[in-house]
């Protein structure tokens, strides 16, 4: 089918023959199989070689539950089998001109999603409550902790990051597309406040 859209098309076994001979452009279409890890598993393993191709999604059987989950994974699109022509050539079309900007900007999330993941809990919920817009003393307020504390998690968690500033680190935040997690959802210890100083190939 793809052939007769005038694509070029190569099947590969897996992921493992995908990522051992890895093409140089394009996208893959990916069969979702949750039983073998799902698309998310190949988008992971793509991610973990630095191949940044778009990823499309297929199954016989679509269910909702999967098609989000596989699109906030990083896929593109989600096809449902057997493939229609007149669908497929759409999103080839459609995913075609998008491709370069996709890798970027997947490479982004995964890259900030890897620096994200090397802060603590408190310093993950400093973070969030930064990009909320919350100044140190009420994210002091809000984590029951003093400003000094949340100072030293602060800087901590910019550190750990790499960024210079507030918006450095939000971006990245913003890159990673993580779900918002809403004020209520952080948990308010009631402790009383630290001392300062405490510490398938296409």
């Amino acid at each position: 089918m793809v052939f007769g859209l005038g694509h070029h098309c190569e099947v590969y076994a897996d992921t493992g023959e995908l990522l051992a001979h890895p093409p140089s452009g394009g996208l893959v279409l990916a069969r979702d199989n949750a039983d073998t890890g799902g698309v998310e598993r190949v988008l992971g393993d793509m991610a973990a070689r630095g191949l940044w191709l778009p990823v499309v999604a297929s199954a016989d059987d679509p269910r909702p539950t999967r098609v989000v989950q596989a699109i906030r994974a990083g896929a593109l699109d989600y096809l449902r089998l057997p493939l229609q022509a007149e669908r497929l050539g759409e999103a080839l079309q459609r995913i075609g001109a998008e491709a370069s900007a996709y890798a970027a900007a997947r490479r982004r999330m995964v890259e900030a999603r890897g620096r994200i993941a090397t802060l603590s809990p408190r310093e993950r919920e400093v973070l969030d409550w930064l990009a909320e817009g919350r100044s140190n003393k009420a994210i002091a307020r809000e984590l029951a902790i003093s400003p000094r504390t949340v100072e030293i998690h602060r800087a901590n968690m910019m550190h750990k990051l790499g960024a210079s500033h507030a918006a450095q680190a939000v971006r990245l935040r913003i890159e990673a597309h993580l779900d918002a997690i809403a004020p209520a959802a952080f948990p308010v210890q009631r402790a009383a406040p630290a001392m300062p100083g405490a510490g398938q190939r296409q």
